[in-house]
């Protein structure tokens, strides 16, 4: 027993009309396939979370791994600003006591004030996986919670398999609430584990489970949804659950988790607040959505998904030339709100389908102000058009697009000159590949001759470009080529086809997209990679510091 976690009564609970948001993205949303979380990885979400206002953070399961064990021992070190960490497990084992269950030790050792703890609601998982009986199983969650209580520590109980459970014994499942809430848990969290409840039925079951256990106890619920997205509806099953009196919501960032994933908290979250006036964060740390969101799939190492609501780069992008056009006299005729205030912003799409509109529009995002009437706007849209007939998508790659503007409105300086590149491929005994790159360029009148190798052909021009501008340009050490993407356009023309290349650059701080096509894979690779390099010393210094490459 930690000494300085005391008992603390139900009253001591905060009653407002708040939604309390609880997070399981370092527990739950950690199952999701092809996320792995070290333990520096967990702790900088903590914090991200911590800064966004998230009041529960579930760290683990203390004693399940050493990882976790470690985690809450370093916050402990070094505490959370405002959230309450939560330890995470589930009740005691049949035919023991909780006191002497070694499990419930380690959890007491975390010292967290507050522990959710998991118990069956379903009967099925009652007789088949844990092979016991119903009322053994009412004493585990009646005994485990008693425990925890008496040992200083505030309990969420987390119902799991609870719709499931409801819907092939409703008395059954109705009576493991009433012993949880009985022996002293201060939150009754209904979870959908496998995501199959769909809304209606959602806000059925909680409706009735606030009339049951509130009329015939006479008392004030706390209730909480734990939803899954198996059905594809785990924010819609949250939202009803919290029309229905719901006064918890557990979800992940981003909706990682097992299987489909869990409820995104970066869909209710605004939903919550923007259009159900439900306080859950201040608004100032609602600005911080989109941010948090992207550095947490840059900590986990997964993509973003661009066509998330709210939070993708795509969410607020415009690219019908219509469209743009009123979006541009009232942002209302194409958004149902303001970008900004889950710190997001409004992208105008450029592609083949773009009228003048666009490119107006987007050369405002670029700090340049164009009159309509200016020849210049008229030659980039005929430009923008015929490249894309090529093959080019200039709405995947913005950087490419304003470096094809600043070119028609002369103000892409000639910095350095490319006369040519060389790649060598060499196959040795032990089935490897190495590369070997040579580049040719000029700087003020000098010719430089640099060589370097790499894992492929890609990284070796890249690395090879940069050895030779390095001195010239320094910033470009910085720049990262964080993501490269290839797509046959012509499938029919086999290994002769005219590819596209994506690549896709970072510097810590900002990201951009740059785009080469050929009939050549490893010229159209070349153009992206070059362009990528140039656009990172655009964001430097718009103005001054520009590269150019000639034909060659």
């Amino acid at each position: 027993m930690v000494s300085d976690i005391l008992p603390i009564s139900r009253s001591q609970f905060p009653m407002t009309n708040r939604l309390w948001i609880y997070d399981t993205t370092l527990r739950d949303g950690a199952q999701c396939e092809g996320l792995s979380l070290s333990l520096e990885d967990k702790l900088r979400i903590a914090r991200q979370l911590d800064s966004l206002g998230i009041p529960f953070i579930e760290g683990g399961w203390p004693g399940a791994n050493p990882k976790d064990v470690q985690f809450f021992w370093r916050l402990k070190e070094q505490p959370l600003t405002q959230a309450e960490v939560v330890a995470f497990c589930s009740t005691r084992r049949p035919g023991t006591t909780a006191a002497n269950d070694e499990m419930l030790q380690a959890i007491l050792s975390a010292g967290t004030r507050w522990v959710t703890l998991f118990g069956k609601s379903w009967d099925l998982h009652v007789i088949e996986s844990l092979k016991t009986t119903l009322e053994e199983n009412l004493a585990m969650i009646r005994d485990t919670i008693q425990y925890l209580r008496s040992q200083g520590r505030r309990v969420i109980y987390d119902a799991e398999h609870w719709f499931d459970g409801y819907k092939n014994n409703r008395d059954y499942a109705i009576k493991t609430l009433e012993v949880a809430d009985d022996a002293g848990a201060e939150w009754l969290v209904l979870c959908d584990t496998n995501g199959g409840t769909l809304p209606h039925e959602i806000s059925e079951v909680v409706r009735d489970v606030l009339e049951s256990l509130g009329t015939n106890r006479q008392k004030s619920l706390q209730l909480g949804i734990h939803t899954h997205n198996d059905s594809g509806v785990a924010v819609a099953n949250a939202l009803a659950a919290v029309r229905e009196g719901v006064r918890m919501v557990q979800g992940t960032i981003n909706g990682y988790g097992e299987r489909c994933g869990n409820a995104d908290l970066c869909s209710l979250i605004p939903n919550f607040q923007l259009k159900l006036g439900q306080n859950c964060i201040e608004d100032e740390q609602l600005v911080r959505l989109t941010q948090v969101s992207r550095s947490i799939s840059e900590i986990v190492n997964l993509a973003p998904d661009d066509r998330a609501p709210f939070v993708g780069l795509s969410a607020f992008a415009h690219k019908g030339g219509i469209h743009v056009s009123a979006v541009e006299k009232n942002p209302l005729t194409y958004e149902h709100l303001e970008p900004e205030k889950i710190g997001n912003r409004r992208r105008i799409v450029i592609s083949d389908q773009a009228g003048l509109s666009n490119v107006l529009a987007k050369a405002r995002t670029f700090g340049m102000d164009l009159d309509r009437k200016n020849p210049a706007c008229r030659q980039i849209l005929e430009k923008l058009k015929n490249l894309e007939s090529q093959g080019y998508q200039f709405e995947g790659a913005e950087a490419s697009f304003e470096l094809l503007m600043r070119e028609a409105l002369g103000k892409r300086k000639h910095l350095f000159e490319i006369k040519g590149f060389q790649v060598h491929c060499d196959k040795g005994k032990e089935e490897t590949v190495n590369s070997l790159a040579t580049v040719k360029v000029t700087v003020n009148g000098q010719d430089i001759l640099e060589c370097a190798e790499g894992n492929g052909p890609v990284s070796a021009l890249d690395a090879a470009l940069r050895k030779a501008l390095r001195n010239f340009y320094p910033a470009i050490t910085d720049f990262n080529l964080t993501d490269y993407k290839v797509r046959i356009l012509d499938g029919c023309a086999g290994t002769s086809a005219k590819t596209r290349v994506l690549a896709e650059f970072s510097n810590g701080q900002d990201r951009w997209t740059t785009v080469g096509v050929s009939g050549n894979i490893l010229d159209a690779s070349y153009q992206a990679v070059v362009e990528g390099l140039e656009y990172g010393l655009v964001l430097g210094d718009r103005e001054a510091i520009v590269l150019t490459v000639s034909s060659y």
